[in-house]
């Protein structure tokens, strides 16, 4: 038997108690609200403001894009379950896994790219422009998008090709990778070593880069004679050193180590950590911290007031 004898799973969520149901329902439909409307506003924000038309609100906006797709990729599916139906068929599975996938290996990678960005800024101040042309920024976003659809679809064949053998009990809130691989019914040394490459190529390797580009900043930083300056420039890092933070490093948690059947409660947790709060955060971290947007989305919410 192999998985097309699994026509589809049963997600055992968060909880089985019905009141903790309820009370993560309510708490994850209002993250849920509080992730649409704020990146969705602060995409228009990006859009309509001619003076955030640069390098780092365009990557801003495109994170923001990724946020909204991403958490609607799997929290209207966790908030169906936690009031209504648990199953899920086998396609529906399939596409939420590589969905997920294309948009997690994408983000961290944009994460890396908005470190080289800021690394431009600081340390090449006066070529900034000429490196990180528009150009170079498309092409950049859709190198991003290129490999992260081959990565994710590399992991995808090799997860979804593991025979389940009847199996279709996933205890999680998604069809998440690691989930998965634990239900086959066969050796899964090689789809675990799939999974640790495609981590090396969306984890290690964006963390390089933001060492890197960072190392570099701080250099540029401590050379810079006012003490303004030195604020400003650390001021412009700070938001998404923290949002690199919250997205990456349960991430390495979750996907640098052979899987165990002895830490799900863990890995569950750490899940929701990495998929659904970074989408909600993220935009209110580069709102309070950023001067320009706060100025933007003021100026927006006059002009709408004065319509």
């Amino acid at each position: 038997m192999n998985s097309s004898s699994v026509t589809e799973f049963l997600l055992l969520g968060l909880s089985q108690d019905l009141h903790i149901q309820m009370f993560l329902f309510v708490l994850f439909l209002v993250v849920y609200t509080a992730t649409l409307s704020g990146n969705i506003i602060l995409i228009i924000a990006s859009v309509c403001t001619p003076h955030l038309h640069t390098p780092m609100y365009f990557f801003l906006a495109n994170l923001s894009f990724i946020d909204v797709c991403y958490s609607s990729a799997i929290v209207p599916n966790m908030l169906l379950q936690l009031i209504a139906r648990k199953r899920m068929t086998f396609s529906a599975c399939a596409a939420q896994l590589y969905t997920f996938l294309l948009l997690a290996c994408t983000e961290t990678l944009l994460l890396s790219v908005m470190a080289y960005d800021r690394f431009v800024s600081i340390s090449l101040a006066l070529r900034y422009n000429v490196i990180m042309s528009k150009s170079a920024c498309i092409k950049l976003m859709a190198c991003c998008w290129v490999c992260g659809s081959l990565l994710a679809a590399l992991d995808a064949v090799f997860i979804l090709l593991l025979p389940f053998c009847g199996h279709n009990v996933i205890d999680h809130f998604f069809c998440e990778p690691n989930a998965l691989v634990k239900m086959a019914c066969v050796n899964t040394y090689i789809t675990e070593m799939v999974i640790l490459f495609v981590g090396v190529m969306v984890l290690l390797i964006p963390i390089l880069v933001i060492l890197f580009s960072y190392t570099r900043i701080v250099v540029t930083i401590v050379g810079i004679r006012s003490s303004a300056g030195r604020y400003k420039a650390f001021s412009t890092c700070a938001s998404h050193l923290i949002v690199v933070t919250m997205a990456i490093g349960p991430a390495i948690f979750m996907y640098m180590k052979p899987t165990s059947k002895n830490l799900e409660k863990q890995e569950k947790l750490f899940s929701v950590f990495y998929t659904v709060m970074p989408s909600a955060l993220n935009p209110i971290i580069y709102s309070l911290r950023n001067k320009d947007v706060k100025r933007a989305l003021w100026k927006l919410t006059r002009t709408r007031s004065l319509l």
